[in-house]
């Protein structure tokens, strides 16, 4: 076992500090050490704010909240619900979006990072809110669940996760913790492997979900993002729908689906001033940092045959029967 050390955020709460000692720690695949808590793993300052939101968060029948494992297309999930969501208000040619200046996780934050900086948010605002979190679905406060709000799970083919995760981490971390020390991408991917990584085991979260999604799909929408790259304008309606907002004939006529599409891409969202210089969340992360490649199969320029086999059937074996095919 290893111990937080330099890295370390101080918990604040009495029960927090009594608790954290308690679990299961290891160095994950980014080489920063994560706790274990009921199944899955976490930073300190982000279960801390986890365990926060579930005890605090009141959830509203209009909020939507919108769930992913790290690096699976959070960024892109965000700023189509919120384009999509707010197209009466901001025109989605409109030269002043709110997309053209503000970083996508400006508009919707991380409810993790607000109850992070602050146990207890103000969350008046106009309906419907949207927030993003990378928790687990046993996670979730009790109001998020008995209430009627929506929500939306992007999952990622795993390979692809790991290897968008190993460039995000050795882009990230060592800028905001100097004594960080690197590792192999051979170790790196022997720990995502056994499932420690940032609100994993990423294949555990989407089963959670998924299982959700088949017995109350009016609640959960399940998207993978294989398929919003092959076909955006089907997947747009899909959400539009989910979220009780469809497009009427008229929009559809008039491109506006194309042009949500084009807004939002990859292509637009990274050449954009804000997302090339500016910084968000807390701490600061450089906006560019969430704009890589965006591709789907990008891990076969990384990983090794062996590494392909044996991921697959890590995840294959911990799917086996459940219908959910993430490989």
């Amino acid at each position: 076992m290893d111990s937080a050390q330099d890295v370390q955020v101080q918990p604040e709460s009495n029960e927090f500090q009594e608790l954290l000692p308690s679990l299961p720690c290891e160095r994950d695949a980014m080489n920063l050490p994560l706790y274990l808590y009921k199944g899955f793993w976490y930073h300190d300052h982000s279960l801390e704010a986890a365990m926060a939101f579930r005890r605090h968060f009141q959830a509203q029948d209009s909020d939507i909240i919108l769930v992913s494992a790290p690096k699976s297309g959070t960024t892109w999930l965000k700023s189509l619900v919120f384009a999509i969501t707010h197209r009466l208000q901001y025109t989605v040619t409109d030269q002043n979006h709110p997309l053209l200046t503000t970083n996508p996780h400006g508009v919707v934050p991380f409810i993790e990072v607000v109850y992070r900086h602050n146990k207890f948010p103000d969350f008046t605002s106009s309906p419907p809110r949207i927030f993003g979190t990378h928790v687990p679905y046993s996670m979730l406060p009790k109001s998020v669940k008995t209430s009627k709000c929506r929500m939306i799970y992007l999952c990622r083919n795993p390979k692809d996760i790991f290897v968008s995760m190993w460039h995000f981490g050795n882009n990230v971390v060592p800028k905001r913790f100097p004594s960080w020390q690197p590792i192999t991408i051979e170790e790196s991917f022997e720990r995502f492997c056994k499932g420690i990584a940032m609100f994993g085991p990423c294949w555990e979260q989407a089963l959670e979900y998924w299982k959700l999604s088949t017995e109350k799909p009016e609640e959960v929408l399940f998207l993978k993002y294989e398929d919003l790259t092959e076909d955006i304008h089907y997947q747009l309606k899909r959400i539009a729908e989910h979220l009780g907002c469809p497009f009427a004939p008229d929009e559809e006529n008039a491109g506006v689906i194309e042009d949500i599409a084009k807004l939002c891409s990859f292509e637009h969202l990274s050449n954009l001033e804000v997302n090339k210089t500016g910084k968000d969340l807390f701490p600061p992360v450089e906006n560019s940092a969430f704009f890589r490649k965006g591709l789907v199969g990008d891990w076969m320029n990384t990983l090794t045959p062996s590494m392909v086999v044996k991921l697959n059937q890590v995840v294959d074996q911990k799917l086996h029967d459940s219908g959910l095919p993430l490989n």
